[in-house]
């Protein structure tokens, strides 16, 4: 069989070429099965030349030795199109590094004909009379096989890669499979018409055919990267279906994206497919395309450690041709083959609603305080109204004192029996009443501070230092009324060796934590017990601790188990369960402390109040 020059030198480029492509990607990624499969593929090619090459300089009446390297042409064109099989199987599929055994029953079909061929002469199913010209050769009944399984093969390669391009409806895929299918029917097409006399050639066209699957296919490896990222991410991206997503490869190439990403980056930083990140971003445009900045780093970091970045992104994303404020929370995730990162899967996840309702929820914790408060104000009114009404009658009483005194000046001013030391005596007792009236205005200024703070709203709090000294004086004004009526006794204890405490931040909140544990420390008194309730100081390395024991009935193991976590009460219908839930929201909230409790050794609860020492000063006495 004559096999001319340029036949020939079509055959070493094709060598050529896919010896440099062996090399560049054994040098610029970690191999992969699909990978592997293509590159056998490739290998068969270039013993497929081989033994064209060595057919030419073989002669013509070396008929042995021109069948077997016939034979070794055949070995090669049998097992490339179930190859190509196995390559679009595990392109669309997730088969990183492993191939179910199944699938390797695909080589069978090869198997046997490369074992015909090499025994033909025995049996003449492949070839009835050998020749290298297609108008002298006869085939048997078993080429009729080979021929229909090669084509079985090529036509299922294309329609898998075609079925996976529009199930996934990504131009970049549409494109590159369009492409394979030319270059993968092509071959098959011109074998065909070389079998079937359409072209009257030899066996030496079908080998350089190939090019032009060289041609096609080195489109949509270089240039389209059909083998930097391969569908690994499809599979976990299903799950993030709802959200936006994007697949770049090592380099910031972007492989794909989907709808809900193009709308929120896409569509106003212009990114596209087959296009680096960094060319979507221009320097001069840093302060509009932060948030691309930011993903591009997100992918930098990700990269150098091999772990998942996740940080929170805002965004004025176009919606109802407006411009909206929202927020997203992005996963960038690396796609790692083997300890080596082949691409990033980055994910964008709208959490603008759960942003909403955790306000929501924070407003609703504000009200349930605004309740208890104004719940809190509701039962002191009455021993508000009788603490006023004592220094009220006192300042009544003074103030007729006084008028009589003054009359009794007035009436006595003439009158030569009333000497000076008679006066200067009046007016020590009128001095000592005005000091009553001041001392019952001073206690009325203050039970009226106390009131005004805690009737003001909790929403709008102001921070500032301030002791706890002055917390515990609204707290003894507050609650004297229902102190007096339980006949419990509030004391004072652990002044800290001498120091000054102060707290930074709303006096008032502290205010009603501490009321409203004084309250229940009263409600849960026995009526025999010691009904003295302990407000003590103390501190350890870290925090402040303020607690309030009782030597009352305890907390029942029910309500324990409940408490701070949800709105529990031991009062029945008299209690809301709104205190303590929303006491240790106001500690957490206001002053970042928590707060605990104990049962009392001599019985009762010890409630625990600690607030870590960023928000505490201490000043001792010879300072202050």
């Amino acid at each position: 069989m004559y096999i001319s020059n340029l036949y020939m030198t079509i055959y070493v480029c094709i060598i050529l070429l896919i010896v440099i492509f062996f090399i560049t990607m054994i040098r610029t990624r970690q191999l992969a099965l699909i990978h592997k499969i293509y590159f056998v593929a490739a290998a068969l090619l270039v013993t497929w030349l081989l033994g064209m090459i060595g057919i030419r300089y073989t002669a013509p009446d070396q008929v042995d030795r021109l069948m077997i390297l016939d034979a070794i042409t055949t070995l090669s064109a049998s097992f490339i199109p179930p190859f190509s099989l196995l390559f679009a199987i595990c392109y669309t599929k997730e088969y990183d590094t492993y191939l179910p055994k199944r699938y390797w029953w695909l080589l069978a079909v090869p198997t046997l004909t490369t074992l015909m061929i090499f025994t033909n002469k025995y049996h003449h199913l492949y070839y009835k009379v050998f020749s290298l010209s297609s108008t002298e050769v006869r085939f048997g009944p078993y080429f009729l096989i080979h021929s229909a399984y090669t084509y079985i093969c090529v036509v299922f390669s294309i329609f898998i890669i075609i079925r996976f391009a529009i199930k996934t409806k990504m131009r970049l895929h549409i494109l590159q499979a369009a492409l394979f299918t030319v270059g993968s029917i092509f071959p098959s097409f011109i074998n065909l018409l070389v079998v079937t006399n359409v072209i009257q050639s030899t066996i030496a066209l079908t080998p350089i055919s190939f090019s032009v699957t060289l041609f096609f296919h080195g489109i949509i490896i270089y240039g389209l990267h059909f083998f930097d990222i391969k569908p690994i991410a499809m599979q976990q991206l299903i799950n993030w279906i709802g959200d936006g997503y994007i697949v770049t490869n090592q380099s910031g190439l972007v492989v794909s994206y989907n709808r809900a990403f193009s709308e929120v980056f896409g569509e106003q930083y212009h990114v596209r497919e087959n296009v680096h990140l960094q060319e979507c971003f221009q320097d001069e445009d840093a302060e509009n395309k932060a948030a691309l900045y930011n993903l591009l780093t997100a992918i930098r970091s990700c990269q150098e450690s091999h772990t998942k970045v996740t940080y929170e992104q805002a965004m004025m994303v176009p919606k109802n041709q407006e411009y909206m404020k929202c927020f997203y929370m992005i996963e960038v995730t690396p796609l790692i083959i083997k300890g080596n990162i082949c691409g990033f899967l980055s994910i964008l996840r709208d959490i603008t609603q759960v942003k909403k309702n955790m306000q929501r929820l924070q407003d609703s914790q504000v009200k349930m305080m605004e309740q208890e408060r104004l719940a809190f104000l509701g039962q002191m009114v009455g021993g508000l109204a009788h603490n006023l009404k004592t220094p009220i009658m006192s300042i009544s009483g003074s103030v007729s004192a006084v008028e009589n005194l003054v009359q009794e000046c007035t009436i006595s001013m003439n009158d030569p029996e009333v000497t000076d030391e008679d006066y200067r005596e009046i007016y020590s007792e009128m001095d000592n009443w005005m000091s009553r009236i001041r001392e019952a205005c001073s206690y009325m200024s203050d039970i009226i501070s106390a009131v005004k703070g805690q009737a003001g709203n909790m929403n709008v709090s102001t921070k500032e230092d301030f002791s706890l000294a002055e917390t515990f004086k609204r707290v003894s004004l507050l609650l004297r009324h229902e102190l007096l009526n339980h006949q419990c006794t509030l004391k004072i204890a652990g002044q800290l060796h001498g120091e000054n405490v102060l707290i930074h931040g709303d006096i008032n909140n502290l205010v009603q934590v501490i009321n409203n544990l004084v309250s229940n420390a009263i409600d849960a008194q026995l009526p025999d017990g010691n009904h003295d309730i302990i407000v003590r100081l103390d501190k350890d390395d870290q925090f402040l601790k303020i607690t309030i024991t009782d030597f009352g009935s305890g907390i029942s193991d029910t309500v324990r188990r409940k408490l701070f976590q949800e709105m529990v009460t031991s009062k029945g219908t008299m209690g809301t369960g709104l205190g303590i839930f929303i006491s240790n929201t106001v500690i957490r909230a206001k002053f970042d402390g928590t707060m605990w409790f104990e049962d009392n050794p001599e019985g009762g609860t010890v409630w625990g109040i600690s607030i870590p020492f960023d928000n505490v000063t201490f000043i001792s006495e010879e300072r202050s």
